[in-house]
C-alpha cells in the first residue's frame, strides 16, 4: 500500500487513520489494532525522549522476539532514533563490544532464558551510561512501567527524512568483529513495496516472526507486513510447541520457518494433533508430513525463491522469479529498487560475461555501518556499494552470484565468518596456526570444522573437546567447530593459507553458505 511519503511513521499513521480497528500484531495472547499500536508507540516515544533519546541516538534491544521490538522500531522511528536488535546468542564479551561501539541511551534487556548472558554482557562494557530497562519483569525497572510513566505527556513528533537511518542490523564480521548496517526508512519502506507483491503479502496477511529479528532475512516479510497494513505475529522462541499454538491461535498465513523449525512443528502436532491446526499457513518445505498440514504456497517467491541479497540491500538485491527457467544466470535479474553493476579494481563496468565485484546502488542500499568512517569510504566509493562479493552480467541479461572474497559459512540461518572463529581460537596458548572451512551437515547445511596446529611445547596437549569449547566460552555457540582436525602445518600459497587444498583434503567447500545464497 502506497502511503504518500516515505518513512515509517507515515505508514504507521496511515493505517492508524484508515485501518484503526484491523489487528496490527499479535504476541501470544495479547493483541493490538493499528489504533492501540500507535497509542503505544506513541507513549514509547515519549518515554525514550524523556530518557534522553532524540534524533540520532541508539536504543539497543537485547531479548528474543517480542512485539516489542516492532513498538520500539515505530517509537524510534518518531524520534529519528535507531534501534539495534542485537544477536542476544553472542558471549558477554561479543555482546560488550556491541554496547561499547554503539553507546546506546537505552538497553531494553531480558531476564527470562538470556539474562545471566545479556546481563554479563551489560557488566563487562565500558560503556556505562545506558538506562537498563527488563521487558520481562514487573516492577519500576521494567519495560511496561517505563512506558506507562509518559502516560499524559505530549506525543513526540520530530521531522524525520526518509534518507534517516532508523534500524541497525549486524552484518559481516570479516574484520573478527561486526558491522551495523544503518538502514534508513526508505529503504525499509521500498523494499517492502517490492516485496509485498512477490510474496502475496496484503492488509488480510498474518506473518509469523518466527526467526531471530536481528536478522534481516526474518525482517523482509515482517517490512512488507507493516507497509500493507497486515498483522505480524511474535513468537519469543522456535520451539515446535510455541510455533503451532501461535499459528493455529492468529492463524498465521505465512513464516519464516527452515528446516529445524520444520521438524520442530511435525513433532509437536505428532505429540497432540488435536490442538494445532496449520491449515491456514502457506508453505513448502520438502517434509511430506508438514507438506500434508500446510497450504502450497503459490505466491511468485513460493514458486521461485531466492536470489541475492546482504543486509546492507535490506535483503534481496536480485530474484529469480524475475527470470525465466531458461536463464543463464543462476541468482535471476535485479529488483526494480536498484541498478547492479560488475566492477574490476580500479571500478570499471567489465564486460558481459565476467567476474569481478558486486557493486550496487538504489532506494534499498544502506546508508553506511555505524561508527565506520574507514570501511564507509571504502565500500561506497563513487556512489555506489561494494558489496565485497563477486559476481557476472550473463549474456541474457541475468545474473550470477560467484562467491564472496572472503569465504563465510552457514549453519541453518546463522552466517559464520572463518576470520572470527579463527581469532577465536588462536587465543588458546596451545594453538600456533589455525584455519576454518565448512563441510556439509544433512541438518544444518554446514557445519564449522577447525584444522589447527599445536605449539609443539604445548603442555597440556589439549583435545578436540578443549579445542571447541575454548572457542564455545569466547564466540556464540553456534559459531565453534563441530569437528576439529590436527595437522602439522598449514598448507599456503605465499604467505596466504590455501584454503581450496584444505577444503579437498577434508571435505569442505561450497561457499558461501553450503549450497544457496540468500540474505
Amino acid at each position: 500500500m502506497e502511503t504518500g511519503r516515505g518513512t515509517l511513521t507515515d505508514v504507521l499513521d496511515e493505517h492508524v487513520r484508515v485501518r484503526p480497528g484491523a489487528l496490527a500484531v499479535a504476541d501470544g495472547e495479547l493483541t493490538l489494532t493499528w489504533q492501540e499500536l500507535g497509542r503505544r508507540v506513541d507513549r514509547c516515544a515519549a518515554a525514550l525522549a524523556a530518557a534522553g533519546v532524540a534524533r540520532g541516538e541508539r536504543v539497543l534491544w537485547l531479548g528474543q522476539n517480542s512485539f516489542r521490538v516492532q513498538e520500539l522500531l515505530l517509537a524510534c522511528a518518531r524520534l529519528g532514533a535507531m534501534l539495534c536488535p542485537a544477536n542476544w546468542r553472542q558471549q558477554p564479551d561479543e555482546l560488550a563490544f556491541v554496547i561499547d561501539d554503539l553507546t546506546p541511551l537505552v538497553i531494553i534487556d531480558q531476564n527470562e532464558e538470556i539474562g545471566e548472558t545479556t546481563g554479563a554482557g551489560i557488566a563487562a562494557a565500558r560503556h556505562t551510561a545506558a538506562r537498563v530497562i527488563v521487558h520481562d519483569a514487573d516492577g519500576p525497572d521494567s519495560y511496561e512501567a517505563f512506558v506507562a510513566a509518559s502516560s499524559g505527556r505530549s506525543a513526540v513528533r520530530v521531522a524525520v527524512a526518509a534518507d534517516d537511518a532508523v534500524l541497525l542490523i549486524a552484518t559481516a564480521a570479516f574484520g573478527g568483529r561486526p558491522n551495523l548496517a544503518m538502514l534508513p526508512h526508505r529503504a525499509i519502506v521500498a523494499q517492502a513495496r517490492v516485496m509485498a507483491p512477490f510474496m502475496g503479502v496484503g492488509p488480510d496477511h498474518r506473518y509469523l516472526n518466527a526467526g531471530p529479528l536481528f536478522h534481516v532475512g526474518v525482517f523482509m516479510e515482517n517490512f512488507a507486513t507493516l507497509v500493507a497494513g497486515g498483522t505480524n505475529v511474535f513468537v519469543r522462541r522456535s520451539d515446535g510447541a510455541a510455533l503451532a499454538d501461535a499459528i493455529t491461535r492468529h492463524r498465521c498465513t505465512s513464516g519464516y520457518i527452515i528446516g529445524p523449525m520444520v521438524d520442530a512443528l511435525v513433532e509437536a502436532i505428532r505429540e497432540a494433533p488435536e490442538r494445532y491446526d496449520l491449515s491456514s499457513l502457506r508453505g513448502r518445505r520438502g517434509n511430506p508430513t508438514y507438506d500434508a498440514m500446510v497450504q502450497p504456497d503459490d505466491s511468485p517467491w513460493g514458486r521461485r525463491p531466492g536470489g541475492y541479497g546482504q543486509t546492507e540491500t535490506t535483503g534481496m538485491a536480485t530474484f529469480n522469479l524475475l527470470a525465466g527457467r531458461d536463464a543463464i544466470g543462476t541468482h535471476g535479474r535485479a529488483s526494480s529498487a536498484v541498478e547492479l553493476r560488475i566492477v574490476d579494481p580500479d571500478d570499471h563496468e567489465v564486460p558481459i560475461g565476467e567476474t569481478g565485484e558486486i557493486a550496487i546502488r538504489g532506494a534499498i542500499v544502506m546508508r553506511g555501518y555505524w561508527n565506520r568512517p574507514e570501511l564507509n569510504a571504502q565500500r561506497s566509493r563513487n556512489g555506489w556499494h561494494h558489496t565485497n562479493d563477486l559476481g557476472r552480467l550473463e549474456t541474457d541479461g541475468t545474473f550470477s552470484f560467484i562467491g564472496p572474497k572472503s569465504r563465510m559459512l552457514k549453519s541453518a540461518a546463522e552466517n559464520i565468518y572463518p576470520a572470527e572463529v579463527e581469532g577465536a581460537l588462536r587465543s588458546h596458548p596451545a594453538v600456533a596456526d589455525v584455519a576454518i572451512i565448512g563441510v556439509p551437515d544433512e541438518r544444518w547445511v554446514q557445519s564449522v570444522k577447525a584444522i589447527v596446529v599445536l605449539r609443539p611445547d604445548a603442555d597440556p596437549v589439549p583435545t578436540e573437546a578443549d579445542i571447541v569449547e575454548h572457542c564455545r566460552t569466547r564466540i556464540a555457540s553456534y559459531k565453534k567447530p563441530r569437528t576439529v582436525e590436527f595437522v602439522d602445518a598449514l598448507p599456503r600459497v605465499g604467505f596466504a593459507v590455501d584454503y581450496e587444498a584444505l577444503d579437498r583434503r577434508f571435505g569442505g567447500g561450497n561457499y558461501p553458505g553450503g549450497t544457496t545464497r540468500s540474505a
